[in-house]
């Protein structure tokens, strides 16, 4: 995983700075989140000081509650254990005591307008999303009937134009030329496009194009799940190519399979038609209809039948 700022968290989750400690330039390395219910009443042990620390409503009131002696030494442990931040939620007011600790260690205090669990759901799925491992990969996705298709092969082998096609049928362009992909989950990628080109395209002899300008709105996504893998390559004689499509082929990107289709191009094919009818197939093996597979079964079925015949005859 990456890192993400302290100030960038703030930023993007419409935060406010209590105390901003020695620097709100700390790096989060971890989505986890830790409520210190645990540490204030003493228990130390497998505490995950790399987290931030969130401090709701029931945390509060028990601090509250609290000798001053003994609140005023588990909140000097608390905060000397290089804990990167705490987060208040429900934009409750901050005692004096907290702030004191703070201090002295020099650690960031940050409060949330939003309840508790409400804060800690949006932070862990901003976290999940900004610290993803991640990978930039030469392609074009597009968004294919509510599916994620990238697009791959060699430069200048037609996968622009096999897009623009699709575009003008009514899918959405992601991603043209450089598409930066995520692991937002265990077997979940996410591809999205760099800002500077978002909803551009190259075409070659005409230039540098504006899907959304030219087509509109309803004709880019921002970003999109990436279901299956379309890998286009020069039509070569000498190879045999799957004409009944029994061999399931993959390919891992970041540690996850994908589904991968090997379309061979040629003069006089329609890549935009074919890439269809793959998306379309593939949902289709999805829900449990295999046609290549059915149609294996039939022609295993007419020979066992036609066996036990001739076996009859004689």
């Amino acid at each position: 995983m990456g890192s993400i700022s302290i100030e960038d968290m703030i930023r993007v989750l419409d935060m406010e700075v209590v105390y901003e400690g020695k620097s709100l330039s700390i790096d989060i390395e971890t989505s986890d989140i830790n409520r210190p219910g645990l540490q204030f009443a003493g228990f130390f042990d497998y505490f995950a000081i790399e987290r931030v620390q969130v401090i709701g409503k029931v945390e509060m009131t028990y601090l509250e509650s609290m000798d001053p002696e003994t609140r005023r030494h588990r909140l000097d442990r608390f905060f000397g254990s290089g804990i990167p931040c705490v987060l208040i939620s429900r934009n409750m007011e901050v005692p004096q005591y907290l702030v004191d600790s703070a201090k002295l260690f020099g650690c960031p205090i940050i409060r949330s307008r939003k309840a508790t669990t409400s804060i800690i759901h949006r932070m862990i799925n901003y976290l999940d999303s900004a610290l993803a491992p991640r990978i930039t990969r030469h392609g074009v996705l597009v968004d294919v009937y509510g599916e994620g298709v990238l697009l791959m092969g060699e430069s200048g082998i037609g996968k622009s134009e096999t897009a623009l096609e699709l575009i003008k049928r009514g899918h959405r362009l992601v991603a043209d030329d450089a598409v930066e992909i995520k692991k937002v989950a265990e077997n979940r990628l996410v591809g999205d496009a760099p800002d500077l080109i978002r909803h551009y395209m190259e075409i070659r002899g005409i230039g540098i194009i504006d899907i959304k300008a030219m087509y509109g709105i309803g004709s880019v996504i921002n970003n999109k799940a990436i279901d299956m893998v379309i890998y286009l390559e020069f039509w070569d004689s000498s190879k045999e190519y799957d004409r009944l499509g029994l061999k399931e082929e993959y390919m891992e990107i970041l540690g996850v399979k994908l589904p991968k289709v090997i379309l061979p191009v040629r003069p006089g094919r329609n890549l935009a038609i074919i890439v269809e009818v793959a998306v379309r197939n593939w949902r289709l093996k999805n829900m449990g209809y295999n046609a290549a597979q059915e149609l294996d079964n039939r022609l295993k079925s007419m020979i066992q039948q036609g066996s036990g015949g001739e076996i009859q005859e004689l």
